[in-house]
């Protein structure tokens, strides 16, 4: 039987900054080869463990708003001062190389892609730190922000769990094995749905066709 997707999953991982949708994200690719972590375009600078093309495509804020101007984004948004967004030619690659993509991005970019062509694939989660103080701990402890950056993210933090309700799915990361377990059940499930699986049709069908042939 010839059950495979229709089109590939889009999975949007959201949560406040530093509770982890990033490591969440790179680690449910690195368990399941038909996922890929999207690679978002952005103006800011690259840190010191970044590559060109692993983690961003880095560009000139000028580009990125020609870019804007010729819809070449599936979304975009300014964060901190920055511009990002997600090309919209990997996304249709990836869809061509049956892959599934998972998002790590704030709400304002999971509502754009919830509005484009690709809503139907979408399946979004958002992730909830397990206390506020835990959550400005984790902040502090990956030592890739200033303090002053730190300030502005834990400022955001209200605004970014106000969202919480626009998504499908909500859980907690206390425990990043768990939740890893939890995301993972959701796409298995999200791949199972009927409306999702190609040749389903076909294949009752086909039953059918051959309890006619028996009853006949």
């Amino acid at each position: 039987m010839n059950d495979t997707l229709d089109e590939r999953l889009l999975i949007i991982l959201s949560s406040p900054s530093g509770a982890g949708k990033s490591t969440l994200a790179r680690l449910l690719a690195k368990d399941d080869p038909e996922i890929q972590v999207s690679i978002s375009a952005t103006t800011r600078s690259p840190r010191d463990n970044e590559n060109e093309g692993r983690e961003y495509f880095f560009i000139t804020k000028e580009k990125f708003e020609r870019q804007i101007d010729n819809g070449d984004f599936l979304e975009h948004a300014e964060v901190f001062g920055n511009l990002y967004g997600t090309p919209l030619k990997f996304i249709e690659d990836c869809q061509k190389k049956k892959l599934d993509v998972v998002f790590d991005i704030d709400w304002q970019g999971s509502l754009q892609i919830k509005n484009s062509k690709y809503k139907n694939n979408v399946v979004s989660i958002f992730i909830l730190p397990p206390s506020i103080k835990e959550l400005n701990k984790r902040l502090h402890s990956r030592g890739s922000d200033s303090r002053s950056m730190i300030k502005d993210r834990m400022k955001k933090c209200n605004d970014e769990i106000s969202h919480w309700k626009d998504y499908q799915y909500v859980l907690i990361n206390t425990q990043v094995d768990e939740v890893m377990e939890q995301i993972k059940s959701i796409v298995s499930a999200e791949r199972l749905k009927r409306s999702r699986r190609k040749g389903l049709v076909d294949f009752v069908n086909k039953l059918n066709d051959e309890l006619k042939d028996m009853n006949s």
